[in-house]
Protein backbone atom coordinates (compact mmCIF):
# COMPACT_ATOMS: atom_id res chain seq x y z
CA UNK A 1 0.00 0.00 0.00
CA UNK A 2 0.91 3.60 -0.28
CA UNK A 3 1.80 6.14 2.57
CA UNK A 4 3.35 9.38 2.94
CA UNK A 5 6.33 9.62 5.44
CA UNK A 6 8.45 12.65 6.78
CA UNK A 7 11.85 10.54 6.69
CA UNK A 8 13.29 13.76 9.20
CA UNK A 9 12.65 17.25 9.26
CA UNK A 10 12.17 19.10 5.77
CA UNK A 11 12.19 15.84 4.31
CA UNK A 12 8.72 14.31 3.10
CA UNK A 13 8.17 11.58 0.44
CA UNK A 14 5.87 8.96 -1.20
CA UNK A 15 6.45 4.92 0.07
CA UNK A 16 5.21 1.66 0.23
CA UNK A 17 4.21 -0.65 3.34
CA UNK A 18 2.24 -3.57 3.61
CA UNK A 19 -1.36 -3.84 4.42
CA UNK A 20 -1.54 -4.03 8.53
CA UNK A 21 -2.63 -7.24 9.68
CA UNK A 22 -5.82 -7.24 12.08
CA UNK A 23 -5.21 -7.86 15.61
CA UNK A 24 -8.48 -9.26 18.00
CA UNK A 25 -10.34 -6.36 18.56
CA UNK A 26 -9.58 -4.09 15.21
CA UNK A 27 -11.05 -3.08 12.26
CA UNK A 28 -9.27 -2.00 9.06
CA UNK A 29 -9.96 1.08 7.76
CA UNK A 30 -9.51 1.75 4.07
CA UNK A 31 -8.52 5.65 4.09
CA UNK A 32 -10.67 8.12 1.46
CA UNK A 33 -9.10 11.78 2.98
CA UNK A 34 -6.82 12.92 5.83
CA UNK A 35 -7.01 16.52 6.73
CA UNK A 36 -3.29 17.70 7.49
CA UNK A 37 -3.17 19.23 10.81
CA UNK A 38 -0.78 21.99 12.23
CA UNK A 39 0.93 19.65 14.36
CA UNK A 40 1.39 17.81 10.64
CA UNK A 41 3.41 20.79 9.33
CA UNK A 42 5.56 21.26 12.88
CA UNK A 43 6.74 17.27 12.78
CA UNK A 44 7.40 18.40 9.05
CA UNK A 45 9.31 21.79 10.11
CA UNK A 46 11.00 19.84 13.04
CA UNK A 47 9.56 21.74 15.59
CA UNK A 48 7.41 19.20 17.29
CA UNK A 49 9.15 18.03 20.36
CA UNK A 50 6.91 14.96 21.06
CA UNK A 51 8.03 13.58 17.16
CA UNK A 52 10.71 11.02 16.59
CA UNK A 53 11.52 10.14 13.04
CA UNK A 54 10.36 8.67 10.83
CA UNK A 55 6.65 9.61 10.98
CA UNK A 56 3.84 8.68 9.12
CA UNK A 57 1.53 12.12 9.83
CA UNK A 58 -2.06 12.18 10.09
CA UNK A 59 -5.30 12.24 12.41
CA UNK A 60 -8.15 13.80 10.31
CA UNK A 61 -9.75 11.05 9.20
CA UNK A 62 -12.03 9.73 6.67
CA UNK A 63 -12.23 6.18 5.94
CA UNK A 64 -14.56 3.45 4.97
CA UNK A 65 -14.79 -0.19 6.85
CA UNK A 66 -12.76 -2.46 4.95
CA UNK A 67 -12.94 -5.79 7.24
CA UNK A 68 -13.45 -6.34 11.30
CA UNK A 69 -11.23 -8.83 13.50
CA UNK A 70 -12.35 -11.01 15.80
CA UNK A 71 -13.78 -9.39 19.04
CA UNK A 72 -15.15 -6.49 17.66
CA UNK A 73 -19.07 -6.47 18.15
CA UNK A 74 -22.38 -6.24 15.93
CA UNK A 75 -23.14 -3.03 14.00
CA UNK A 76 -20.13 -2.12 12.64
CA UNK A 77 -20.83 -2.90 8.27
CA UNK A 78 -17.99 -2.94 5.62
CA UNK A 79 -18.24 0.03 3.29
CA UNK A 80 -19.36 2.21 6.12
CA UNK A 81 -18.38 6.02 6.72
CA UNK A 82 -16.15 6.42 9.57
CA UNK A 83 -13.85 8.83 10.99
CA UNK A 84 -11.29 7.82 14.38
CA UNK A 85 -10.58 9.14 17.56
CA UNK A 86 -6.86 9.27 17.16
CA UNK A 87 -5.78 9.47 20.46
CA UNK A 88 -5.14 6.26 22.68
CA UNK A 89 -5.80 6.75 27.17
CA UNK A 90 -4.49 4.10 29.36
CA UNK A 91 -7.22 3.79 31.64
CA UNK A 92 -5.14 3.78 34.99
CA UNK A 93 -3.68 7.45 34.86
CA UNK A 94 -5.45 10.54 37.10
CA UNK A 95 -7.16 11.66 33.67
CA UNK A 96 -8.85 8.62 32.58
CA UNK A 97 -10.06 7.51 36.72
CA UNK A 98 -11.12 11.14 36.13
CA UNK A 99 -13.61 9.99 33.13
CA UNK A 100 -11.49 12.51 31.05
CA UNK A 101 -9.33 10.02 28.95
CA UNK A 102 -9.13 12.78 26.27
CA UNK A 103 -6.43 14.55 28.64
CA UNK A 104 -4.93 10.65 29.07
CA UNK A 105 -1.22 11.71 31.00
CA UNK A 106 0.56 8.74 28.84
CA UNK A 107 -1.76 9.73 25.47
CA UNK A 108 -0.15 8.91 21.92
CA UNK A 109 -1.58 10.58 19.41
CA UNK A 110 -1.73 9.22 15.61
CA UNK A 111 0.80 11.38 13.40
CA UNK A 112 2.57 12.35 16.51
CA UNK A 113 3.82 9.78 18.95
CA UNK A 114 2.75 6.83 17.12
CA UNK A 115 2.27 6.48 13.13
CA UNK A 116 -0.51 7.98 11.32
CA UNK A 117 -3.23 7.84 8.81
CA UNK A 118 -1.59 9.01 6.06
CA UNK A 119 -1.28 5.79 4.16
CA UNK A 120 -3.79 3.55 2.28
CA UNK A 121 -5.19 1.18 4.90
CA UNK A 122 -4.70 1.60 9.06
CA UNK A 123 -5.79 -1.07 11.78
CA UNK A 124 -7.69 0.73 14.80
CA UNK A 125 -9.22 -0.43 17.50
CA UNK A 126 -13.02 -0.90 17.07
CA UNK A 127 -13.91 1.54 20.39
CA UNK A 128 -11.94 4.36 18.72
CA UNK A 129 -13.97 4.25 15.15
CA UNK A 130 -17.00 6.86 15.08
CA UNK A 131 -19.84 6.82 12.25
CA UNK A 132 -20.46 9.67 10.40
CA UNK A 133 -23.75 8.76 8.77
CA UNK A 134 -24.70 10.75 5.95
CA UNK A 135 -21.85 13.19 5.95
CA UNK A 136 -19.63 13.01 2.75
CA UNK A 137 -15.80 12.28 2.30
CA UNK A 138 -14.58 15.36 2.95
CA UNK A 139 -17.06 16.25 5.80
CA UNK A 140 -15.83 13.33 7.20
CA UNK A 141 -12.16 14.35 7.28
CA UNK A 142 -13.30 17.59 9.12
CA UNK A 143 -14.79 16.28 12.08
CA UNK A 144 -12.22 15.63 14.35
CA UNK A 145 -10.22 18.95 13.66
CA UNK A 146 -13.76 20.82 14.49
CA UNK A 147 -14.14 18.87 17.76
CA UNK A 148 -11.12 20.75 19.32
CA UNK A 149 -12.64 24.11 19.46
CA UNK A 150 -16.42 22.27 20.33
CA UNK A 151 -14.59 21.14 23.54
CA UNK A 152 -13.13 24.28 24.35
CA UNK A 153 -16.32 25.38 24.38
CA UNK A 154 -17.37 22.56 26.74
CA UNK A 155 -14.76 23.01 29.09
CA UNK A 156 -15.40 27.08 29.06
CA UNK A 157 -19.28 26.07 30.17
CA UNK A 158 -20.59 28.26 26.98
CA UNK A 159 -24.13 29.27 27.53
CA UNK A 160 -26.42 31.03 25.36
CA UNK A 161 -26.00 34.44 27.31
CA UNK A 162 -22.49 34.87 26.80
CA UNK A 163 -20.15 36.54 25.05
CA UNK A 164 -17.43 34.53 23.12
CA UNK A 165 -14.54 35.63 21.68
CA UNK A 166 -12.07 33.31 19.75
CA UNK A 167 -8.76 34.12 19.81
CA UNK A 168 -6.94 32.68 16.70
CA UNK A 169 -9.56 31.97 13.34
CA UNK A 170 -7.87 28.77 11.99
CA UNK A 171 -9.33 25.45 12.06
CA UNK A 172 -9.40 24.83 15.43
CA UNK A 173 -10.77 28.25 16.31
CA UNK A 174 -13.35 27.57 13.16
CA UNK A 175 -14.43 24.82 15.87
CA UNK A 176 -14.70 27.14 18.94
CA UNK A 177 -16.90 29.57 16.79
CA UNK A 178 -19.45 27.02 15.54
CA UNK A 179 -19.06 25.56 19.11
CA UNK A 180 -20.30 28.26 20.66
CA UNK A 181 -22.73 29.62 17.91
CA UNK A 182 -24.40 26.47 18.37
CA UNK A 183 -24.93 26.97 22.13
CA UNK A 184 -26.34 30.36 21.32
CA UNK A 185 -23.51 32.59 22.29
CA UNK A 186 -22.81 36.21 20.68
CA UNK A 187 -19.17 35.02 18.99
CA UNK A 188 -16.30 37.88 18.31
CA UNK A 189 -13.52 36.85 15.99
CA UNK A 190 -9.85 38.05 16.59
CA UNK A 191 -7.24 37.09 13.71
CA UNK A 192 -4.88 39.02 11.75
CA UNK A 193 -6.02 37.18 8.60
CA UNK A 194 -8.95 39.31 6.65
CA UNK A 195 -9.47 36.16 4.80
CA UNK A 196 -10.35 34.39 8.22
CA UNK A 197 -12.13 36.87 9.54
CA UNK A 198 -14.50 36.60 6.56
CA UNK A 199 -14.93 32.96 7.34
CA UNK A 200 -15.25 33.59 10.61
CA UNK A 201 -18.54 35.59 9.42
CA UNK A 202 -19.50 32.25 7.34
CA UNK A 203 -19.74 30.11 10.50
CA UNK A 204 -21.74 32.84 12.33
CA UNK A 205 -19.45 35.16 14.38
CA UNK A 206 -21.75 38.46 14.78
CA UNK A 207 -18.27 40.60 15.17
CA UNK A 208 -14.35 40.57 13.65
CA UNK A 209 -12.03 42.99 14.52
CA UNK A 210 -8.50 42.89 12.90
CA UNK A 211 -6.27 43.03 15.62
CA UNK A 212 -3.52 44.41 14.13
CA UNK A 213 -5.07 46.85 12.07
CA UNK A 214 -8.04 47.85 15.13
CA UNK A 215 -8.34 48.57 18.42
CA UNK A 216 -8.94 45.38 20.45
CA UNK A 217 -9.13 46.43 23.63
CA UNK A 218 -11.87 49.21 22.49
CA UNK A 219 -13.96 47.52 20.15
CA UNK A 220 -13.99 44.86 23.10
CA UNK A 221 -15.16 47.46 25.25
CA UNK A 222 -17.78 48.61 22.84
CA UNK A 223 -18.83 45.71 21.95
CA UNK A 224 -19.35 44.19 25.51
CA UNK A 225 -20.84 47.56 26.75
CA UNK A 226 -16.92 48.22 28.83
CA UNK A 227 -17.24 44.73 30.49
CA UNK A 228 -15.13 42.53 28.24
CA UNK A 229 -16.07 39.15 26.83
CA UNK A 230 -17.72 36.20 29.39
CA UNK A 231 -15.07 33.85 27.77
CA UNK A 232 -11.98 33.80 25.63
CA UNK A 233 -11.07 31.06 23.76
CA UNK A 234 -6.90 31.20 23.27
CA UNK A 235 -6.89 29.02 19.99
CA UNK A 236 -3.54 30.83 18.24
CA UNK A 237 -0.95 29.39 20.71
CA UNK A 238 1.02 33.14 20.96
CA UNK A 239 2.37 34.66 23.99
CA UNK A 240 0.27 38.07 22.84
CA UNK A 241 -2.84 36.55 22.27
CA UNK A 242 -1.83 34.53 26.09
CA UNK A 243 -1.75 37.84 27.71
CA UNK A 244 -4.41 39.40 25.96
CA UNK A 245 -6.81 36.98 26.81
CA UNK A 246 -5.68 37.68 30.30
CA UNK A 247 -5.91 41.25 30.12
CA UNK A 248 -9.73 41.79 28.45
CA UNK A 249 -11.78 38.63 29.93
CA UNK A 250 -14.18 40.17 32.16
CA UNK A 251 -14.51 39.87 35.92
CA UNK A 252 -15.50 36.37 36.77
CA UNK A 253 -14.93 35.59 33.21
CA UNK A 254 -13.51 32.00 31.74
CA UNK A 255 -9.64 32.00 29.77
CA UNK A 256 -9.82 28.71 27.34
CA UNK A 257 -6.51 27.66 26.35
CA UNK A 258 -5.96 25.05 23.37
CA UNK A 259 -2.99 26.65 21.77
CA UNK A 260 1.00 25.75 22.35
CA UNK A 261 3.10 28.82 22.84
CA UNK A 262 6.20 28.12 21.47
CA UNK A 263 7.98 30.06 24.14
CA UNK A 264 7.18 30.98 28.04
CA UNK A 265 4.48 33.29 28.52
CA UNK A 266 4.62 36.40 31.33
CA UNK A 267 1.85 37.31 32.99
CA UNK A 268 0.42 40.07 35.53
CA UNK A 269 -0.99 37.54 37.91
CA UNK A 270 -2.79 40.25 39.94
CA UNK A 271 -5.44 39.79 37.44
CA UNK A 272 -5.76 36.15 38.15
CA UNK A 273 -7.02 36.98 41.43
CA UNK A 274 -8.66 40.72 40.85
CA UNK A 275 -11.24 39.14 38.26
CA UNK A 276 -11.48 36.00 39.76
CA UNK A 277 -11.04 34.48 36.47
CA UNK A 278 -11.14 30.76 35.29
CA UNK A 279 -8.22 29.52 33.33
CA UNK A 280 -9.05 26.36 31.80
CA UNK A 281 -7.12 23.82 29.51
CA UNK A 282 -8.73 22.04 26.74
CA UNK A 283 -6.94 19.26 25.19
CA UNK A 284 -8.15 17.00 22.38
CA UNK A 285 -12.17 15.86 22.59
CA UNK A 286 -14.30 13.81 23.65
CA UNK A 287 -16.69 11.35 21.77
CA UNK A 288 -19.75 13.65 22.59
CA UNK A 289 -17.85 16.43 20.87
CA UNK A 290 -17.76 14.08 17.96
CA UNK A 291 -21.42 13.44 17.98
CA UNK A 292 -21.90 17.23 18.29
CA UNK A 293 -19.94 18.12 15.30
CA UNK A 294 -21.43 15.15 13.06
CA UNK A 295 -24.66 16.46 14.14
CA UNK A 296 -23.59 20.07 12.89
CA UNK A 297 -21.66 18.70 9.73
CA UNK A 298 -25.32 16.87 8.96
CA UNK A 299 -27.52 20.30 8.58
CA UNK A 300 -25.00 20.98 5.76
CA UNK A 301 -24.25 24.64 6.86
CA UNK A 302 -20.63 24.43 6.87
CA UNK A 303 -18.86 26.49 4.00
CA UNK A 304 -16.68 23.43 2.75
CA UNK A 305 -15.58 26.06 -1.13
CA UNK A 306 -14.28 28.42 2.22
CA UNK A 307 -12.57 26.39 4.58
CA UNK A 308 -10.53 23.51 2.19
CA UNK A 309 -8.24 25.45 0.60
CA UNK A 310 -6.50 22.36 -1.69
CA UNK A 311 -7.17 18.72 -1.62
CA UNK A 312 -4.05 16.94 -3.26
CA UNK A 313 -3.02 13.02 -4.09
CA UNK A 314 0.03 11.72 -3.00
CA UNK A 315 2.47 12.42 -5.67
CA UNK A 316 1.86 15.87 -5.31
CA UNK A 317 1.28 16.25 -0.99
CA UNK A 318 5.39 16.68 -0.72
CA UNK A 319 5.18 19.83 -2.93
CA UNK A 320 2.13 20.81 -1.19
CA UNK A 321 3.64 20.51 2.47
CA UNK A 322 6.35 22.71 1.52
CA UNK A 323 4.51 25.19 0.14
CA UNK A 324 2.37 25.36 2.91
CA UNK A 325 5.67 25.53 5.22
CA UNK A 326 6.80 28.82 3.03
CA UNK A 327 3.03 30.69 3.38
CA UNK A 328 1.40 29.10 6.64
CA UNK A 329 -1.29 31.90 6.57
CA UNK A 330 -2.63 31.12 3.66
CA UNK A 331 -3.70 27.59 4.09
CA UNK A 332 -6.76 27.52 5.98
CA UNK A 333 -7.27 23.18 5.47
CA UNK A 334 -5.02 20.69 3.60
CA UNK A 335 -6.48 17.22 2.74
CA UNK A 336 -4.83 14.34 0.99
CA UNK A 337 -7.08 11.94 -1.34
CA UNK A 338 -6.78 8.53 -1.66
Amino acid sequence: MKLLRITEPGVIEAGDSEIPDLHHGEILLRLRYVGFCGSDLSTYLGKNPMVTYPRIPGHEISAEIEETGSGVPAGFTNGERVTVIPYTNCGTCSSCRNGRPNACQFNQTMGVQRDGAMQEYIAVPWEKVVKTGSLGWTETALVEPLTVGFHACARGRIKATDTVAVMGCGMIGAGAIIGAVSLGAQVIAIDIDDHKLGISRSLGASHVINSVNGDMHGELLSLTHDAGPDVIIEAAGNPVTYRSAVEEVAFSGRVVCIGYAAEEVAFATKLFVQKEMDILGSRNAEIDDFQAVISYLENEQFPLDKVITRTVDLPSAPGAIEKWAKEPGKVMKLLLKF
